[in-house]
């Protein structure tokens, strides 16, 4: 009797989670995203797949997709690098799933005072991101073009995360000042110098392999732009068949040709 009510509850379970599949399945895949490149490469995917009914939500200044994440609002989020979801894992008390890798968006310096990164003159002002992630990676960025040097130590941007009291070396006493990423474009008239994330600078109107002063290295990158989910959601259909097409051949090729080398992809090439 035991062996056959155990094996009556697995029937039963496993009935349950098929019809909570087949549910979700009839239900459009609520994605947030910023709007570039994000929700155009999602917009891509909806044409590519017509037969995943796909509901894109275009997120504004200061909403956090991982809260609508966890909160159930969203099944699913495309606008960040697995650094800032760690760094959220630890602010939200949530944990979340990696779904897919897509592409690198090299954060970028800017200016529209100097035309070389020579010309930056001693106390020079430079906008950084002020999330603990992004403000880290601008700093290693400074660090490659040889405008800081970060202490000892500090050598792997994935694991070693930087602040401005780490810098051992500053020989042009440039003026770090922290904003928030997509308020950055709009103070580039009142800095020397700004950091900007590859996002923000498109959506800016700016031409990241073009404008930039100096772009980071889409070599061993650790800052690739993710679909990310809940635990939960991890094995959903939808999710998954979203996953593949973002990680497709047809998706690089779109990146590649709209975006030429502002927006890297890191699969299906």
């Amino acid at each position: 009797m035991n062996k056959r009510f155990a094996a009556l509850s697995f029937s039963g379970i496993a009935l349950s989670v098929a019809m909570a599949f087949s549910v979700n399945a009839a239900e459009p895949l609520r994605v947030a995203a910023d709007p570039v490149p994000h929700a155009e490469i999602l917009n891509f995917v909806k044409k590519l797949d017509p037969s995943l009914d796909l509901k894109i939500i275009e997120l504004s200044s200061g909403v956090n997709a991982n809260e609508l994440l966890a909160h159930g609002d969203v099944d699913a989020n495309y606008f960040q690098h697995v650094p800032y979801l760690r760094d959220q894992e630890k602010a939200l008390g949530q944990k979340f799933t990696v779904a897919a890798t897509v592409h690198i968006e090299p954060l970028g310096i800017y200016s529209r005072k100097v035309k070389s990164l020579k010309d930056v003159k001693e106390g020079a002002t430079i906008a950084v991101p002020n999330n603990t992630t992004n403000l880290s990676r601008a700093l290693y960025l400074l660090q490659a073009q040889g405008l800081i040097k970060l202490k000892a130590g500090y050598n792997d941007p994935s694991k070693d995360q930087a602040t401005p009291k780490d810098i051992a070396e500053n020989p042009k006493k440039l003026k770090i000042l922290e904003v928030e990423s997509p308020q950055i474009p709009r103070a580039l008239d009142d800095v020397d110098l700004a950091v900007i994330n590859g996002n923000y600078a498109l959506e800016a109107g700016l031409t990241p392999s073009k404008d930039a002063l100096g772009l980071e290295s889409a070599t061993n990158n650790p800052y690739a732009n993710i679909l990310a989910t809940t635990p939960k959601l991890a094995d959903d259909p939808r999710i998954r068949q979203l996953a593949k097409d973002l990680e497709s051949k047809e998706v690089a090729d779109f990146i590649q040709q709209n975006y030429r080398g502002s927006v890297i992809p890191v699969a299906g090439k």
